[in-house]
């Protein structure tokens, strides 16, 4: 292939591969709320199934967004008596200002740890 050949091969393949693309679309700007943990507690066993209740109170302060909900996550790693440490997701809906979320644990499980996790994003105020 002579050099002018590699030359309109290239540009051929650059304009063709442009062709896919397309034109730019305009993007909404995306925000995300804050979220933080401001009280944790864990229930003592609870009759007759002798369940415990993990509870937090969460901040969230969504005030860049244009939106009154979002979804989020909660990574947990449990532990158990008599099994290896798990980690697990759970998935709520945030609202603006304090609000409370909790899962249930067997007697014989407990939290060693937990985090945030895929706060959604939300479009942002003008």
């Amino acid at each position: 292939m002579s050099d002018r050949s590699v030359a309109i091969f290239s540009v051929l393949t650059l304009l063709g591969g442009l062709a896919f693309l397309g034109p730019a679309q305009a993007r909404e700007p995306v925000c995300k709320p804050t979220l933080g943990f401001r009280e944790v507690r864990f229930s003592p066993m609870q009759p007759p199934t002798l369940e415990r209740k993990w509870t937090a109170v969460l901040s969230v302060d969504a005030s860049r967004c244009a939106t009154a909900s979002g979804r989020f996550s909660i990574i947990f790693s449990r532990m158990k008596e008599n099994a290896p440490e798990t980690d697990f997701v759970e998935h709520f809906t945030w609202k603006p200002g304090a609000m409370e979320v909790s899962v249930n644990f067997w007697a014989d499980e407990a939290v060693e740890g937990y985090w945030l996790n895929d706060v959604a994003a939300c479009p942002c105020r003008d």
